[in-house]
């Protein structure tokens, strides 16, 4: 049995980073001929495109893990990594992007319409690209960044000009299967209907789509029901259309006393900001099943009010196809009417984006530890370039260093109060942590040493002129202590 799902929960991996490459070429005649370490490929993307063939979220509620290919690793002779496989995952035109902390990402309402909601991780630099005048032959390359790593919330709203609305079996599921080519599901007990039914209607030059929602009770606003349900999928309709039920026998119930919940339950529902209300946009009416002599004789009883009421009201039968030509062109009136207001409406303010100078790119935050405080640093460069970094190579480390310091992290450590030996972490959460030494300046590319070594890592310091004289005064000690043993064994051999 095929499944209808609106809403569902994404937990995406995009693919991790290459790393780059150390290598030295070496040819005949020239043992050490310079780097040529490649660079590491980018992971791949994992893109949502809204696609008019998919209809339903059902794919992903059944298999919501989804990652995508990581880059390769660099190699000698300048080769670089192969890039990671991008993954594209389509989805319902008319789908929702949020957070699981509901916030919007992207609303994909027009078809073709592509969102990287997973960016792949970065590929690293090779030895040969980090190379310059100065460093002529790193001994160490980037690491490749891990690629984004979360949740995201995909949520259907349907896509259609026209809703049909009304109480469960008040006929829309067989309205829309008589003038268009959809086949719901039609039964005869309530709410056959559980997910909605796209329908594509041509009346005259102009064809426009419906839609069929799951029927609506009172208290549906709150979740009654099928309550939010069904009123996510009349959000972006243009018009609607209340199919009332002139045959029904439930007692208590006729076409005013339905309308009259149906309105409440609109009106109480609350619609994104920028959008129309609900009952503020063209409705009709729709008098259903009067193939039946008593429900005849009532939606003839009520029409009046109804047009008192400021409502274009239809008689229909869905059996006997009586009245339907005449809706489904005061539908096409009304679409063509709201589609030459959207072709006239201004057209939207393009916004202008600036690179933002004045944004610091990083910021160093206090705060109190059991031991002291600590100084977390936050910011795009520094956590991508920690992620880079090799800890187990000297030259890296000191490479990220420079990066730091030539960035302004040490002036602002030193700006908030930090002093040698303090607990700096670099990224949120746990992070990487470091005790800060402020001896480590930028000076890499001055470095003699052998690639792969930092000596600015190394824990020698130069002695002192006090150190130094202590030194020599034992030394001095020892020699005469030495010579006063070797008189005194000299004079016992005597004797």
């Amino acid at each position: 049995m095929v499944t209808f799902v609106d809403t569902v929960t994404l937990h995406l991996r995009a693919g991790k980073g290459g790393n780059g490459c150390v290598s030295v070429r070496r040819e005949k005649f020239k043992p050490l001929a310079g780097p040529d370490g490649g660079n590491g490929g980018d992971g791949g993307d994992i893109v949502l495109v809204a696609d008019p063939q998919t209809t339903t979220l059902l794919s992903y509620h059944h298999s919501p893990h989804r990652s995508a290919g990581n880059g390769g690793f660099g190699m000698g002779d300048n080769r670089s990594g192969a890039e990671g496989d991008d993954v594209e995952l389509p989805v319902p035109v008319g789908t929702v992007v949020t957070t699981e902390d509901g916030e919007l990402i992207a609303d994909l309402i027009e078809p073709g319409m592509r969102l990287v909601v997973a960016p792949g991780g970065r590929g690293g630099l090779g030895n040969a690209a980090l190379a310059n005048p100065k460093r002529k032959a790193p001994g160490f390359a980037l690491l490749g960044t891990p690629g984004w790593e979360g949740d995201v919330r995909l949520e259907l709203k349907t896509v259609a000009d026209v809703a049909l609305v009304g109480f469960p079996s008040a006929g829309k599921s067989s309205l829309i299967a008589a003038v268009s080519a959809a086949r719901p599901k039609i039964a005869d007990y309530p709410f056959t209907t559980l997910h909605p039914n796209l329908g594509v209607v041509q009346a005259g030059d102009i064809r426009y789509t419906i839609a069929d929602v799951p029927g609506l009770i009172e208290g549906a606003s709150d979740g009654r029901g099928l309550g939010l349900e069904f009123l996510r999928h009349v959000e972006r309709c243009a018009a609607l259309v209340h199919v009332l039920d002139c045959a029904t026998l439930e007692p208590g119930r006729d076409p005013l006393s339905d309308l009259d919940v149906i309105l409440a339950e609109l009106g109480a529902y609350p619609v994104p900001e920028g959008q129309v209300p609900l009952l503020e946009r063209p409705q009709l009416i729709a008098l259903n099943k009067v193939d039946v002599p008593e429900a005849e004789e009532l939606a003839e009883f009520v029409r009046g009010d109804l047009e008192q009421r400021g409502y274009r009201v239809f008689e229909i039968s869905t059996v006997s196809r009586e009245g339907l030509r005449e809706l489904t062109f005061a539908m096409a009136e009304i679409v063509a009417e709201q589609r030459k207001v959207a072709a006239s409406a201004p057209a939207p303010v393009r916004v202008i984006i600036r690179p933002q100078g004045a944004v610091a790119d990083f910021t160093v935050r206090v705060e109190g530890g059991t031991y002291g405080d600590i100084y977390r640093i936050l910011g795009e460069k520094p956590v991508r370039w920690v992620q880079q970094t090799d800890f187990q190579n000297d030259e890296a480390v000191g490479f990220l260093a420079d990066r730091l310091a030539k960035l302004g992290v040490e002036d602002e450590l030193f700006r908030v109060g930090a002093t040698p030996g303090a607990t700096v972490v670099i990224g949120p959460g746990d992070g990487i942590v470091f005790d800060w030494q402020p001896a480590l300046t930028s000076a890499a590319e001055l470095m003699t040493a052998p690639r792969g070594t930092d000596p600015r890592l190394d824990d020698r310091t130069r002695r002192t002129t006090r150190e130094r004289r202590e030194q020599y005064h034992e030394l001095m000690d020892a020699k005469a202590a030495a010579r006063a043993e070797s008189a005194y064994e000299f004079d016992e051999d005597d004797e």
